[in-house]
């Protein structure tokens, strides 16, 4: 999940996702009609093969078959994720035009003058898929083996220890943006255009600190190439649970996460909110795919929309504060 964000609009992919049909239950929408009727449109602001894809088809099958439709993935990639999300803005409000959107939808606010939405007055909140945590990595040679002993070193060496990020205005580096407020150090961010360069550059040496996904570093710090220190969520994740998280590493209030959810158009019905909510809880809950998500290192969710409209307003404000506070002017 670019500087400044700048929408492109690049070739439409468009997959169908075949799920088997049952005889579910029809809901009444505010116009009258039955809904789902006809497929439901899933628009994805990424490519085939991202993240934000790979969590779609984990569930897509499931989710299909309890509305008794097939589900349609949309690629609108571009914007970091804002062209995906303008799609849905300005679609009707009848259930058939739904994002699934990742950390960029609530980060975008902090770091953009103008969107071609609003994230909070034109989107309804459906619920959260899953939860991706970071974890803070070194390359092994920094003599630190904590948290603490990290803030300690970078307190005696400002603007020379360097931490990398996939992009400007990222999660890996806004990650790094709130280590530096909260740790009262200068670690200096070097951009890369994504994580897979920037992973090699942390493990050759050439950058001490990274904030990467588990899953993309698990294999690196079992070898020794790579040292997790602490990751980044509210509770320690099922991925790693003997890595510690940044508060308890002793840095309080640190936490970044990234939900990926389903929002449709403001204004969408609460029967259809309600009927595809329940179909998503229930995919994201069976073992299986609690399983397979553990194993790509991002934790099941399936909480309700109320839950992650919440989570919308509390991150966007959140994200806000810390650009804010850290010298990160919108463009």
């Amino acid at each position: 999940m670019t500087k400044a964000f700048g929408i492109r609009f690049g070739t439409v992919g468009i997959i169908a996702v075949m799920v088997g049909l049952t005889n579910a239950g029809a809901v009444r929408a505010a116009d009258g009609n039955a809904w789902p009727t006809k497929p439901v449109r899933i628009v994805i602001g990424a490519l085939p093969g991202s993240n934000t894809d790979f969590f779609f088809r984990a569930i897509a099958t499931s989710i299909g078959n309890t509305l008794g439709q097939q589900l349609i993935a949309d690629y609108r990639a571009g914007g970091g994720g804002m062209v995906g999300s303008a799609v849905t803005a300005r679609a009707a409000p009848d259930g058939y035009t739904i994002s699934l959107v990742g950390s960029g939808f609530v980060m975008h606010p902090a770091l953009m003058k103008s969107m071609p939405y609003d994230a909070l007055k034109d989107f309804t909140a459906i619920g959260l898929v899953v939860e991706s945590t970071q974890v803070m990595v070194i390359h092994p040679t920094l003599p630190v083996k904590n948290v603490r002993d990290l803030v300690e070193l970078a307190r005696t060496r400002p603007g020379q220890i360097n931490y990398g990020s996939s992009g400007p205005g990222t999660n890996t580096h806004l990650a790094g943006v709130l280590f530096n407020l909260l740790g009262k150090v200068d670690t200096a961010h070097i951009p890369y255009k994504s994580t897979p360069p920037m992973l090699v550059d942390v493990i050759a040496g050439q950058i001490e600190i990274a904030y990467p996904g588990i899953a993309s570093v698990t294999e690196h710090a079992r070898s020794g190439r790579l040292r997790m220190l602490a990751q980044t969520g509210s509770r320690r994740s099922a991925s790693a649970p003997e890595v510690p998280t940044m508060q308890e590493a002793g840095l309080a209030g640190y936490v970044v996460t990234s939900g990926f959810g389903f929002m449709g158009p403001a204004g969408l019905p609460r029967a259809i909110v309600d009927r595809l909510n329940a179909a998503m809880v229930q995919a994201v809950r069976q073992p299986a795919t609690v399983k397979l998500f553990t194993e790509n290192g991002v934790d099941a969710v399936g909480c309700t929309p109320e839950e992650h409209d919440a989570f919308n307003h509390t991150e966007i404000a959140r994200w806000i504060k810390v650009a804010r506070d850290g010298g990160i002017k919108p463009e």
